[in-house]
C-alpha cells in the first residue's frame, strides 16, 4: 500500500468561503495545491494523492484535474479529521496532510517528512522555518490585519514541539540586543504540513477536541495536550515565504509574490 498525501479541500471556510475554487494568478488555489503534492509523491516514490472535501464543486475541479478525489462529512472540522476521512479504508502507514491553502510548500518538504517516518519509529513530524528579523517583522505586520493567519512554534534543542501558537512566540524581553547580535530572531514559523503514522492519526481522530485546540485553533495541540511527542524538521526559508490563505489579503499577498518571484515551481528545479 502506497503512503498516501491527502490535501483537505474544505468548502465552508468562516472566513474565505469556497477558497479551494478561488482563483490566484490565473490558476485555482486547489490546482496549485495539487501540484505541489504530484511533485512530492514524485519524489517520495511509492505515494498516491487524493483530495478530500466536503463539497461536490470542489470534488469535480479536482477530478477534472485528473486528481483522485473523496467526498467525506461536511460535519468534519479539521484538516486531520479529513485526511483520515479519506485514508482510513486505505490503511497506509504513512499519513501526509497537506493543507488545501498552502499553494506554496516546497515539494521536498514532503518527501522529507515521509523519508524521516519511513527511516524512524517517529508518530508526527512538522517542519519549521527559523525567521529572520525582516521575516519576522514582515509577519507581526501581517498579523495586525491578518491576526490569527501565521503559526509560531516553540521547541527543544532535540527539535521536538513544545508549543504552537497563532501568537508570536516566544516573547523577548531584550530584543534589540538580540537584534545587534544574532542574524536570526528565536522565532520559528510553522508550516502548515504533516505526515503521521496511520496508527497516530487514528488516535487522534479517537481523542476529543482539547481546550487549547479550540481556543488556539491549531488542531496539532491535541497530540500535545495528549502526551504525543511532535518531531520538527528546521528547513530552510521557502522564496515565497507566507502562511496559508485564510484571507482576501492573504489572497492578495499570494498575487504579489508570484509577481515578485515568479511561479513557485521554479524554485524546485
Amino acid at each position: 500500500m502506497p503512503d498516501l498525501i491527502v490535501i483537505p479541500a474544505r468548502y465552508g471556510s468562516q472566513r474565505l468561503p469556497g477558497k479551494p475554487l478561488i482563483p490566484i494568478a490565473g490558476q485555482t488555489l486547489l490546482s496549485r495545491v495539487v501540484t505541489v503534492a504530484r511533485e512530492g509523491a514524485r519524489r517520495a516514490g511509492n505515494a498516491a494523492v487524493v483530495v478530500a472535501t466536503d463539497d461536490s464543486r470542489i470534488l469535480d475541479h479536482a477530478r477534472s484535474l485528473g486528481c483522485d478525489a473523496v467526498l467525506t462529512d461536511s460535519a468534519i472540522s479539521s484538516g486531520s479529521g479529513r485526511a483520515w476521512a479519506a485514508a482510513c479504508d486505505r490503511a497506509p502507514e504513512i499519513v501526509v496532510n497537506l493543507q488545501g491553502d498552502a499553494p506554496f510548500v516546497d515539494p521536498a518538504l514532503i518527501a522529507a517528512l515521509i523519508a524521516a517516518l519511513r527511516d524512524s519509529t517517529g508518530a508526527v513530524a512538522t517542519p519549521v522555518v527559523q525567521l529572520d528579523w525582516a521575516a519576522l517583522d514582515a509577519m507581526r505586520a501581517h498579523k495586525q490585519s491578518s491576526p490569527f493567519s501565521g503559526t509560531t512554534c516553540v521547541r527543544d534543542a532535540a527539535g521536538r514541539a513544545l508549543w504552537f501558537s497563532k501568537t508570536v512566540l516566544p516573547a523577548m524581553r531584550n530584543e534589540a540586543r538580540l537584534r545587534e547580535t544574532d542574524a536570526l530572531s528565536p522565532v520559528f514559523r510553522h508550516i502548515g504540513l504533516y505526515a503521521y503514522r496511520f496508527d497516530a492519526l487514528r488516535a487522534f481522530e479517537a481523542t476529543p477536541p482539547t481546550p487549547y485546540e479550540q481556543l488556539e485553533g491549531l488542531e496539532q495541540l491535541r497530540f500535545l495536550e495528549s502526551g504525543v511527542e511532535i518531531r520538527t524538521v528546521a528547513v530552510d526559508p521557502p522564496r515565497h515565504a507566507m502562511s496559508g490563505i485564510d484571507t482576501p489579503a492573504d489572497v492578495a499577498m499570494a498575487e504579489r509574490l508570484i509577481a515578485q518571484f515568479g511561479e513557485p515551481e521554479r524554485a524546485w528545479r
